[in-house]
């Protein structure tokens, strides 16, 4: 009994005695404290400003001895070749964050019982770094980066921070590597920060320490070659995620499940997996089958509607989908442009029943995917219980103009072309 209570003790508690555990009682939290638990999952320190706050003057770097070479940029194969250096910083549930480092590239020195092994305490984020015309380097919205991690880690009680702190610290890593940015339209710097619990202990309960690291990755565009549309199995034989659970969390935990279902809809001839989910229709009583994502990237479909109306739509934040930037992004470009030209833009359910009506009747214009990586995928059919479904390209096209033009406002953005308050000079 002792020995599984001690298991799901909070952190803070851990190596304390008796008393102060008596003391730790939820009644006694501070006041946001106990808001933060009615609302969200987390653990019941997340807002300890004591366990959340950074000491930038603490920052030490070292600066790589060995420098790489700089890949030609149409050798990049994204995710394949980094940069010098990564940054780290650690955690305590004792002392909170310790002070920053910048050090050379490096593996990391774990013991076999570091928990993220065990029980998959790990949380990433996926965001881009470039070059605009004047040779600035630019960051695209990353505080939206930060404020998903942040709530990524507290779902699985992992320790939070302060979001602007650690935009300050990617930003002196990214300057750094500067030279690794490609100066080049459609190339980026990836970076890729990620949190994971180091605790060394067997037991199930929250991590005592952690460790928050960065490394980048020159990478070119995710399409070469141009766009590609490409082909999609709407899976029912595998769920990503469901209500209640941690789909809208950015967990490595969210991704290996997906391998398979991935392969097996390669060897069916299809590039990538259109998540479902099942459930009852309020509206008709039956079962239907939800679209969700696409791959690891939320989905948008650009359809007539049986009023004659144009909408944009793409499923709405139910905790089943991932807040995606770029799906924010999308949607807040949409309703500032597209709107005054006629359109709706709703974040909604939306049944393959009614994909495919649409697609029968002539009202499916476009659909794409919206990710970091690509910015925008466009689809070309999609495999749905033996029928295939045109998603509306015309003969010989691999992108509509829906898609076209949303790529080209974003990266304008990205790249300074067009002077935004997304886009952050450093």
């Amino acid at each position: 009994m002792a020995s599984s209570l001690r298991t799901l003790l909070p952190r803070s508690t851990r190596h304390v005695g008796a008393s102060a555990l008596r003391t730790s009682s939820r009644c006694h939290l501070p006041q946001q404290q106990k808001r933060l638990q009615s609302t969200t999952l987390a653990a019941p320190d997340a807002l300890d400003p004591k366990l959340t706050s950074i000491d930038l003057s603490g920052l030490s770097i070292t600066q790589t001895t060995t420098p790489k070479s700089i890949t030609p940029n149409e050798e990049l194969v994204f995710g394949r070749t980094f940069t010098d250096h990564m940054m780290s910083i650690e955690w305590t549930a004792q002392g909170g964050w310790l002070p920053p480092r910048i050090t050379p590239y490096q593996n990391l020195s774990l013991d076999p019982a570091t928990c993220v092994f065990h029980y998959g305490f790990e949380a990433f984020e996926g965001m881009k770094a470039y070059k605009d015309r004047q040779g600035n380097i630019r960051l695209f919205r990353p505080d939206k980066n930060m404020q998903r991690m942040n709530r990524s880690a507290a779902r699985i009680a992992l320790p939070t921070f302060d979001g602007k702190k650690m935009i300050e610290l990617i930003t002196q890593f990214v300057k750094m590597e500067e030279r690794f940015i490609p100066s080049k339209r459609g190339y980026s710097l990836y970076i890729r920060p990620t949190i994971i619990g180091t605790q060394r202990t067997l037991g199930v309960g929250p991590p005592g320490s952690a460790l928050v690291y960065v490394i980048a990755s020159p990478v070119g565009p995710y399409y070469p070659t141009g766009f590609k549309a490409i082909s999609l199995e709407a899976t029912t034989y595998a769920v990503r995620a469901w209500p209640g659970g941690v789909g809208n969390s950015k967990l490595g935990a969210n991704y290996a499940p997906c391998i398979v279902p991935q392969m097996q809809a390669a060897a069916r001839g299809m590039h990538q997996n259109l998540w479902l989910f099942t459930e009852i229709d309020p509206a008709t009583g039956e079962k239907e089958d939800f679209i969700t994502e696409v791959g690891t990237m939320n989905l948008f479909v650009a359809l007539q509607n049986k009023n004659g109306q144009k909408e944009l739509l793409t499923a709405p934040l139910d905790g089943t989908i991932l807040e995606g930037v770029t799906r924010d992004s999308v949607l807040a470009l949409a309703r500032e442009r597209m709107v005054p030209q006629g359109w709706q833009v709703n974040e909604r359910k939306c049944t393959m029943r009614e994909l495919s009506e649409a697609a029968a009747e002539g009202r499916l214009l476009e659909v794409f995917g919206a990710g970091t990586a690509a910015v925008v995928s466009p689809i070309r059919n999609i495999s749905y219980r033996d029928q295939m479904i045109d998603c509306g390209l015309s003969p010989g096209k691999e992108v509509g103009p829906v898609t076209l033009q949303m790529k080209d406002w974003i990266e304008g953005i990205q790249y300074g072309e067009e002077e935004h308050p997304w886009s952050i000079t450093i």
